[in-house]
């Protein structure tokens, strides 16, 4: 019997071919310190897949991501500048993320909206709320200690991508090995059928939603801690774009029920990667999501031609039995 290869085998092979092509074009890309960079970006881009992967799994679609990152990280930085300490602030700014994620799941699961249109009209509250509470202006984080989650390092590796790792880790038992991840599967793959099977869907959907504002948060309080100061405008620029790129290319798919953290992690490292290449090469910024949009339009292609293609296998396997009944003589 043959096995098949792991769609993760050829994200990981393409990402391994681009790093070579952008280390020929340019000898800055493959330096220690462009290293460090590009991780450092990428796990605000992994966190922000990780979450989406989630959402994507359950048949659903997290517009609210970039601006809950904004959000976050403003709580975060008015948090520690009323004098609370960071840990404080941290646990603030993961409550909110939480509290949008639910949010945006309760109403999805139990008013039957669209997540399309209550996530979008999420992005639009959660990017006015820190306008609004610091009249469009940046806030200093006041606690030096806030540092060690976007510049602190463990053993020498950063610490966001210990925090990346952890959180995959974690996820990824939680997907593999729990019933919660079986649910949330059948969820994505079959909503009416999992709902017959006595599977709490709704339920799976705001948990589902609740951890991509937690990863969202995650990703707040990463930029905030490496820039030591929270800006009302962050997470408006290609964040939202990036998250969603990374899941499908990484082969989550936009119809539910497939994908991995595996996968939507090299994703996340594919798109880190070729946006940094781009900027070391000297390639205009307003050519990046024209690149970026044709990786998803890819990633779309090949999925929406995978699942026609299982379907095919799946309704040969049904008529071929059939086939062979009809086909076989009568005594």
């Amino acid at each position: 019997m043959r096995r098949r290869v792991p769609n993760e085998v050829g994200i990981a092979a393409v990402v391994v071919l681009v790093a070579i092509v952008l280390s020929v074009l340019s000898p800055n890309f493959r330096t220690i310190e462009n290293a460090q960079v590009l991780l450092l970006n990428g796990a605000v881009i992994a966190f922000l897949a990780l979450g989406q992967t989630f959402v994507l799994l359950t048949g659903g679609i997290d517009l609210s991501t970039g601006s809950n990152i904004a959000l976050t990280g403003m709580i975060a930085a008015l948090a520690t500048s009323a004098g609370l300490p960071w840990y404080v602030a941290v646990i603030a700014a993961i409550a909110i993320g939480l509290v949008v994620g639910s949010l945006n799941g309760s109403l999805i699961a139990y008013l039957k909206l669209p997540p399309f249109i209550v996530t979008f009209a999420t992005f639009g509250v959660a990017a006015s709320i820190p306008l609004i509470l610091t009249g469009a202006s940046s806030v200093n984080v006041r606690d030096p200690f806030f540092a060690i989650i976007g510049r602190g390092a463990l053993f020498g590796i950063p610490m966001p991508v210990v925090l990346v790792a952890v959180a995959a880790i974690v996820f990824s038992v939680v997907l593999r090995f729990t019933s919660t991840g079986v649910h949330i599967y059948a969820v994505g793959g079959n909503a009416e059928t999992s709902r017959l099977a006595g599977v709490r869907s709704a339920r799976v959907i705001v948990l589902a939603y609740a951890l991509s504002g937690l990863c969202a948060a995650m990703g707040g309080l990463i930029v905030t801690s490496r820039l030591m100061v929270g800006y009302p405008s962050a997470g408006s620029g290609n964040e939202l774009f990036y998250s969603i790129a990374a899941a499908v290319v990484g082969g989550v798919s936009l119809f539910g029920g497939i994908g991995s953290i595996g996968g939507a992690l090299l994703g996340a490292m594919l798109i880190a990667t070729v946006s940094n290449g781009m900027n070391v090469i000297g390639v205009e910024s307003y050519w990046q999501p024209l690149v970026i949009g044709v990786i998803i339009l890819v990633g779309v292609v090949l999925d929406t031609h995978r699942r026609r293609i299982s379907l095919a296998t799946l309704l040969s396997r049904f008529r071929g039995p059939r086939e062979a009944v009809a086909a076989a003589p009568t005594s």
